[in-house]
């Protein structure tokens, strides 16, 4: 089987924040994006807004259109943690450690990080496993308030002070909105000063994607609110700011079919998927497989035979060496990335109906190395 490896040409999510801190002058970062030289940046992430899915659906979003831009590779797995992650600290999963929507974390179990819970289905986590321990490097926040910028997230109230946010979005001050009406006020009043970086967040997109698919008529109504969230958000800059409009991964629609010629494979219900397995973690489609000792190859030589071409599967080392989580894993990374990882092909996917009942329904689905999850919009908007 041909093994991806990450387009190295295309830049990519981690390189936004550093750049954005570059452009306001802080020392140690490049300017990779062509920010310029800034005293006022934000970056709007719009979850789930892929750069196919805004090509397609121009007509929606006239003003992201028009505005210039180009792709940014969202890195592997493309999935909301570790785009989170890759802001937050600048770098990819296999250094800032979120290698996925759930993994196995050493001594504690499958950590679900969007819930911080043992997954599926566990208790919480929250007094067992702190932040700090899963995501060790310092956040580009923090950096940029000890360069003596002023530095702001704005996103759902609902996050605030949640692991997660505490892991990759600490630093800075938090404000929390509650519709985007207020996330529209906020940022301005986050870039009132000369050296502000704000970083702002909106969810809806994402939401309405997995339940009713990318590109259906309630995702294509959500886009047109997004747009026109960036036309407000535009408005109201101050000048001499800039805003880039970027996503942490794009979608795809899952070809429902089920079974030993279908497209979905359900992992719940295929007995020798389950053979010397002690944990499936990950997503849909992109699934970490943790084989209990002694049993990695036998693992993946089932997992082969049974995907066949419905998805690349390969050994840690070699989904390590193809750089799919960056061009550095670290040492305590290492373990979280599964003995086999399985990136889905096509529109095909790893379900689990009976533990993961949720997640199984979903109509758009994400995380794996096709050019529809991968690639996602950097757009930059001057005032």
């Amino acid at each position: 089987m041909d093994l991806p490896t990450v387009a190295s040409a295309t830049p990519t999510l981690a390189e936004v924040t550093p750049s954005a801190l570059a452009a306001l002058g802080v020392a140690g970062f490049t300017d990779t994006l062509g920010f310029g030289q800034r005293s006022r940046v934000c970056v709007l992430l719009i979850d789930g807004l892929g750069w196919e899915l805004l090509a397609a659906h121009a007509s929606d979003a006239p003003v992201l259109s028009g505005l210039p831009g180009k792709p940014l590779c969202a890195g592997y797995p493309a999935t909301t943690a570790a785009g989170l992650a890759a802001i937050g600290t600048g770098t990819a999963s296999g250094e800032h450690g979120f290698v996925g929507y759930t993994f196995d974390l050493p001594g504690v179990g499958v950590l679900n990080a969007l819930r911080w819970r043992e997954h599926p289905g566990g208790g919480d986590l929250r007094e067992r496993v702190s932040p700090a321990e899963v995501q060790r490097l310092p956040t580009t926040f923090a950096r940029a308030t000890e360069a003596g910028l002023t530095a702001t997230v704005v996103s759902s109230e609902i996050f605030a002070g949640t692991p997660l946010t505490r892991a990759v979005l600490s630093g800075g001050s938090y404000v929390g909105v509650h519709a985007l009406g207020d996330l529209v006020a906020a940022v301005p009043v986050a870039l009132r000063s000369r050296g502000s970086f704000c970083y702002a967040y909106h969810g809806d997109l994402d939401r309405l994607g997995h339940l009713h698919g990318p590109g259906s008529v309630p995702w294509r109504m959500q886009l047109r609110q997004v747009d026109r969230l960036v036309e407000s958000m535009i408005e109201q800059l101050p000048e001499g700011s800039a805003l880039a409009v970027v996503a942490d991964h794009g979608m795809t629609t899952l070809d429902r079919d089920t079974g030993s010629q279908g497209c979905v494979i359900d992992a719940d219900t295929e007995p020798a998927l389950a053979d010397g397995v002690r944990a499936i973690a990950g997503e849909v489609r992109a699934r970490h497989v943790y084989a209990e000792s002694g049993a990695a190859t036998d693992v993946l030589a089932t997992w082969r035979e049974m995907l066949g071409d419905r998805a690349w599967v390969m050994r840690r080392h070699e989904a390590v060496d193809a750089g799919w989580f960056g061009p550095v894993v670290a040492d305590h990374v290492l373990p979280r990335i599964g003995d086999v990882v399985v990136a889905a092909r096509g529109r095909s996917g790893v379900v689990r109906s009976v533990k993961e009942p949720q997640e199984t329904a979903l109509a758009g689905q994400h995380g794996s190395l096709t050019p529809e999850e991968q690639f996602v919009p950097f757009i930059l908007a001057e005032v």
